[in-house]
């Protein structure tokens, strides 16, 4: 029974980990995997989140219940036509987002599943772009010069115009290993900037989502860092004007 507990608490806190902070602790509270919340009573362990969220203990019940749908969607996931099957993967993505000039510069080093691979995805193609080194464009995908064998990796970069937007969001069709993005405001930076990381894709212009606040350098820039994505979720930064 203890084993079948620990692998059963291991999960849950793996999931856990891709929710937002508040429903977190509602969740921690209700499996009592936190030590801290390892209370007798259901009752007890709700006091405790509420105390962590300063929220009363209705709020946290409601929390609770939007925890444990999350929690059920993240272990049971749909079929969805953003997921794909595993033909390769990339083991770093780098982008940079330079908000001025509304372009954007995305650096891929990807891995090969399968033998014979000769084109892949980019990460945003909204516009005519072109690539710098590594391939040739072919509407919205890279084609290599010659195929790759499996287990052989390759690396390409592309430049594209963005419209403007006040998100720059990655939702992986394929593992990712690294993704690294950095958000060039200038010197008229928005008045909040959040990241979103292993979001929902309604998460992604939902108000109420409450992303991990960021703070913009002396060069009006953001940078954030993400391991090992989860397909189908989103990550990147979202900001605003206003608050």
């Amino acid at each position: 029974m203890v084993a079948i507990r620990e692998k059963v608490s291991g999960r849950l806190s793996e999931l856990v980990a891709h929710l937002p902070q508040d429903l977190q602790v509602a969740a921690l509270a209700a499996f009592a995997i936190s030590p801290e919340a390892r209370q007798p009573l259901y009752q007890e362990r709700v006091r405790w989140a509420a105390d962590r969220l300063d929220r009363d203990p209705r709020t946290v019940r409601r929390r609770v219940d939007e925890a444990i749908d999350l929690l059920a969607e993240l272990a049971s996931p749909p079929p969805s036509p953003l997921v794909e099957p595993g033909r390769w993967h990339t083991a770093a993505l780098t982008v940079a987002l330079v908000v001025e000039e509304s372009c954007v510069f995305e650096q891929h080093r990807v891995v090969a599943d399968q033998d014979g691979l000769r084109s892949f995805d980019l990460a945003f193609s909204a516009g005519e772009g072109f690539v710098l080194y590594g391939g040739t464009l072919r509407e919205g995908s890279v084609e290599l010069p010659a195929a790759l064998s499996r287990g052989e990796s390759w690396e390409f970069a592309a430049v594209f115009p963005v419209e403007q937007s006040s998100r720059m969001v990655y939702v992986p069709r394929h593992r990712c290993e690294v993704f690294d993005l950095r958000v060039r405001f200038g010197k008229e930076g928005p008045l909040e900037v959040v990241a979103l990381d292993g979001a929902f894709e309604r998460d992604i212009a939902d108000p109420g989502y409450r992303g991990r606040a960021l703070q913009l350098d002396a060069a009006g820039e953001a940078h954030l860092q993400f391991r090992y994505l989860t397909p189908g979720l989103a990550y990147g930064a979202r900001w605003a004007d206003q608050l």
